[in-house]
Parts: structure tokens; C-alpha cells; sequence
């Protein structure tokens, strides 16, 4: 028997809640969710940051969702300042981080025999210890399906692959060959920390994150704007349900899809590519499921400067798992999500993850203070 880490992957599932907010910020810089033309984009050289950042302004806006596709975690909508500070303007790459590996012979998570300790605080009280032949080095993966399931089990399509890790993102016969300006992923929250320790950065909070992903477009459904396509095309690496029905992976419906290059799809008014679709992203914040909510009423709906996260985890939407288990924000969606299930290809979707459980789907970028 295998562990199936199958509680700690991110689940779409819907969730409904009532809740109603309304600011008007006069000094926004861009007062409309429509797509504009980019800001004005600072690109480091080397000098006052690492090659390859953009400098994010920083200033005041609306974070969370009050739109009809947003969850119950994205409400209710609040007032929050961030300061600025330099974003890598793509996520961490294989190549980036094949660099960190060479030079610090570092051990990612999925290459070391499993620890109990970081595993049984995600599993259900009284689960007994499974046999030492069960702890063998791997990652989630996410495997597909040949046909057409119902989208409420999303075990059906993930799968604890021993032999999975950032090397080999879908298991031993997999590779990263002629992809080093792709995404790394399987790589855990420990993993990035540990890579942005490395690098002299630091991972993003939830707000700098947002604030960035939406590139000075106030309460747009995405980071383009508020149409899903533009021309015709989805301008992001997610799923197209209308060339292949979510998550068959058939070889008739196309094979699977993986990550896209970094820089494919046009980056957002910062400067920043794949901020949505492709890979999701490590965040630090301990992931609070209310914590919107409990900031609005904390601070009586008045400007939140810098939030930090909540000060533990909280999670009582995620069936099976402990709603006080250690998890960590992840931002931004990847590659698997869709029209039918997910949707979290928006600046304001987020979701929690087990910071000791790296997946296929699941990579990082860094930021850094000014």
C-alpha cells in the first residue's frame, strides 16, 4: 500500500455563502475592470534587483471577490494597502532551479522517504501509522481519466506516484528535458522557502501577490480583464473544455497537457507573465478560509496595511482533513483548471495546500524589498 496524499489536493468544489461589500476608492489607479494597456513597467538590471524581477508599485486596492464566480473564501471584498517591492516577472523555472540544486546539493521533499509526523496531522484523528514499506519517495500527480467522470471525486484523477519529483514531474518515465523555461513544479512550500532562502528573496504574501497579479486592474474578473478570452483565445495556459472535456486524457481527446514555456501568454500591466493558469503559487500566508471575513470585521472596513496572513490554519471546507491542519496559500490556478471545475484562473481564487506536498501542478515565484 502506497500513502495516497489524496487529502491535500486542491478541490474546487462549490462553495456558497452570502455576503455583501461595496468601497469606492477615488485614488485607484485604474478605476475600471476592463483590460487597459500595460503600466509603466521598472525592469530590474541587475543593479537594484536580480535580473528577470519587475518592480511592483505598490498603493491601495480592493482585494477578494465579490463576483459570481468567486467562493466563499474570496469574500468579502476589503480595503488593503501593500508597499512596493520586486516580483520575479515569471515563476521559478527548471533551469533556476536545476542552479540551486547544483550548487547546494539540496534534497527536495518528493526525494526523501516520507515524514509520518508532517502526514498525520493532515489525516483524520486515529488513523493508524502505515507500514514502513508504504514510505516510499514520491509526489501527487495528477493521472486523468480515459473517460467522462462525474467532477466529484477528485481522487479519480490524482495519484501518489512514487518517483515523481521536480525531475521527473509526472514519475520516473517522465522528464524536464528541453523544458528549462518551463515552471519547476513538485516542489514543496519548504522546497521554495528553502530555494528563496538561496536566492536572497522571499515568497509573497497573499496581498502582494493579488495586488500583482491584478496589474493596476481594479476588481477585474481576470488578470486581462473581464472576458474569459480575448479574440477568440484563451490568453492563459488552462484548460479548453471545448477542444477536450476536463479530466479525460485520453489519447482520442488529445493526451494531457502540462505546463506552457514561461513568457507564452501576454504578461499582465506589470509586467508579469502566467500570474494565472499554468502553475499555481506558494504564497507564505497560512491559509485561513475566513480570514477575508475576519479582517473586514476586525478592522471595521477601514484600510488594512500589509496584512500578513492569519496566524494558523483554518479550513473546515476540505472533506477529510482536520479544518485546523497546517496549510499554506497557493495563488493563481494552473493548467488543470477550467470552465467545469475550478475557475481559479482570477486574481481573487485561492485555496490552501499542505506545505509538505509538492504536486504536478504546484510551483512558486519569489519577490524581494525594494
Amino acid at each position: 500500500m502506497k500513502i495516497q496524499r489524496r487529502y491535500w489536493v486542491i478541490a474546487a468544489g462549490s462553495l456558497l455563502a452570502a455576503s455583501t461589500l461595496a468601497y469606492f476608492l477615488s485614488h485607484q489607479r485604474v478605476g475600471s475592470g476592463s483590460a487597459s494597456q500595460p503600466q509603466v513597467i521598472i525592469q530590474s538590471d541587475g543593479k537594484n534587483a536580480p535580473v528577470g524581477m519587475v518592480w511592483i508599485p505598490g498603493g491601495e486596492f480592493l482585494m477578494g471577490s465579490e463576483h459570481k464566480k468567486a467562493q466563499a473564501n474570496e469574500r468579502p471584498v476589503h480595503h488593503v494597502k501593500v508597499n512596493g517591492f520586486w516580483m520575479d516577472a515569471t515563476h521559478v523555472t527548471n533551469d533556476q532551479f536545476a542552479q540551486f540544486v547544483k550548487e547546494t546539493n539540496y534534497r527536495t521533499t518528493a526525494e526523501q522517504i516520507p515524514d509520518w509526523d508532517t502526514i498525520k496531522v493532515q489525516l483524520p484523528p486515529g488513523v493508524p501509522r502505515p507500514p514502513a514499506s508504504a514510505f516510499v519517495p514520491g509526489a501527487m500527480v495528477f493521472v486523468g481519466t480515459k473517460d467522462k467522470v462525474r467532477l466529484d471525486d477528485y481522487s479519480q484523477w490524482w495519484a501518489y506516484v512514487p518517483g515523481a519529483d521536480w525531475r521527473h514531474p509526472t514519475g520516473l518515465k517522465s522528464n524536464i528535458e528541453g523544458k528549462g523555461n518551463h515552471p519547476v513544479v513538485q516542489v514543496s512550500y519548504e522546497d521554495a522557502k528553502s530555494y528563496a532562502k538561496w536566492a536572497g528573496k522571499r515568497l509573497p504574501t497573499e496581498a502582494e501577490w493579488e495586488f500583482a497579479a491584478r496589474g493596476g486592474l481594479n476588481q477585474a474578473t481576470y488578470a486581462w480583464g473581464d472576458q474569459l478570452e480575448q479574440e477568440g483565445k484563451l490568453p492563459a495556459n488552462i484548460w479548453d473544455v471545448r477542444k477536450q472535456s476536463f479530466p479525460v486524457v485520453s489519447p482520442k481527446a488529445g493526451g494531457a497537457i502540462g505546463t506552457s514555456a514561461v513568457g507564452t501568454f501576454p504578461q499582465n500591466g506589470y509586467g508579469l507573465f502566467d500570474m494565472t493558469g499554468n502553475a499555481w503559487q506558494w504564497v507564505s500566508d497560512w491559509y485561513g478560509f475566513d480570514y477575508f471575513a475576519q479582517q473586514a470585521k476586525q478592522n471595521d472596513n477601514r484600510l488594512i496595511v500589509n496584512p500578513q496572513g492569519p496566524d494558523q490554519s483554518f479550513d473546515p471546507a476540505d472533506r477529510g482533513v482536520p479544518p485546523y491542519a497546517p496549510k499554506r496559500v497557493i495563488r493563481g490556478g494552473s493548467f488543470l483548471c477550467n470552465e467545469d471545475y475550478c475557475q481559479s484562473y482570477r486574481p481573487s481564487a485561492r485555496r490552501g495546500a499542505d506545505p509538505f506536498s509538492p504536486m504536478s501542478h504546484l510551483g512558486f515565484r519569489l519577490v524581494k524589498d525594494q
